[in-house]
């Protein structure tokens, strides 16, 4: 009997044990990007990762890092297994990190994407772009964070760039920050001009329209695809399965969950999506790799050649991979 309970008690041990080893392969965390203060991105995104627990059954954790960079290394080394980032944050999660995007946020309004913006304070003498480029070197310039789509790879493309104003030799001061910090910067003209985007001035609108009447728009760039999810490739099928599920269905019909979705930053839910979405910011980070390249003297021609022929077969792929879709 005795040697009877001793097989039962281990038993009931390794059974215990598979349970919990079960229950921690089902561990989630989900990473959010650095748009806001940790404490607005908690407020904003904790009633749907509730929901996310309930209806998937798996154990969700945010992941609020105080960059862009600490979501992508969380992915890297699995301490995050699903992010929401901007497009060109999600390129490091794709290269870097093993992730794959699956899904992309629906904007309320019906775009397909939102757009990067040049802000200034409603009183400031800047009324038009050639003000603000008319002499640069007075002026203090509110940026993203290095791996912003729409604070930093954007503007400096699609802007500064096309202005022959690289950004961290033309001003007086350049300030990295995040979006709410450089709007609320603005609102309170302590920076002469930042970068911004639609989705931050449309929640400014909702929530402070006094604050919103002390902004003024200098440019608006293209259209940059929405935002992405982006989930650990290594991921189990059936985990994938049940956030695919949860996601794509998502504040389809519940008004509870509409709202929870208008609360975050005006969106209306999420679609399916994948890596190809990232393709027109990756033309964009190679372009500028290639005019770095070009206008560095302390490369040798061969060097030189040598780096820009392995951007231009990156390009080539690029365009390869898009004419077979």
């Amino acid at each position: 009997m005795k040697f009877l309970r001793s097989l039962f008690t281990l038993a009931a041990g390794a059974a215990a044990f598979a349970c919990v080893a079960t229950a921690h392969a089902e561990d989630i965390n989900l990473g959010v990007i650095s748009t806001d203060s940790s404490v607005v991105l908690k407020q904003r995104w904790e009633p749907l990762i509730e929901d996310m627990k309930k209806q998937t059954g798996l154990n969700v954790k945010a992941f609020f890092a105080t960059d862009y960079a600490g979501i992508i290394e969380g992915m890297r080394f699995n301490k995050v297994q699903v992010g929401y980032f901007g497009n060109a944050s999600a390129i490091e999660a794709v290269d870097r990190s093993g992730g794959e995007v699956f899904a992309k946020a629906q904007h309320a309004n019906g775009d397909s994407g939102y757009y990067s913006l040049l802000i200034t304070n409603v009183n400031s003498r800047f009324k038009t772009l050639d003000d603000v480029f008319k002499n640069t070197k007075d002026l203090t310039l509110g940026f993203g964070d290095p791996n912003s789509t729409s604070g930093t790879l954007v503007p400096a493309y699609y802007l500064f760039a096309k202005h022959n104003t690289p950004v961290n030799t033309s001003f007086k001061s350049v300030l990295p920050s995040s979006h709410e910090a450089n709007l609320l910067a603005v609102v309170n003209n302590k920076i002469d001009i930042a970068t911004n985007n639609s989705m931050m001035m449309e929640t400014l609108k909702r929530e402070h329209p006094d604050k919103y009447a002390q902004v003024r728009v200098l440019w608006t760039s293209p259209l940059i695809p929405s935002d992405p999810l982006v989930w650990r490739k290594d991921l189990p099928q059936a985990t994938k399965d049940k956030l695919r599920k949860f996601f794509l269905n998502y504040a389809k019909t519940d008004p509870h969950e509409k709202a929870v979705m208008a609360g975050i930053t005006e969106y209306s839910g999420f679609e399916a999506s994948s890596d190809q979405q990232l393709r027109p910011i990756r033309e964009i980070v190679l372009f500028q790799q290639k005019q770095k390249i070009e206008s560095d003297a302390h490369l040798s021609d061969n060097d030189r050649k040598t780096q820009l022929a392995a951007l231009d077969a990156k390009l080539s792929a690029l365009n390869s991979a898009q004419s077979k879709q």
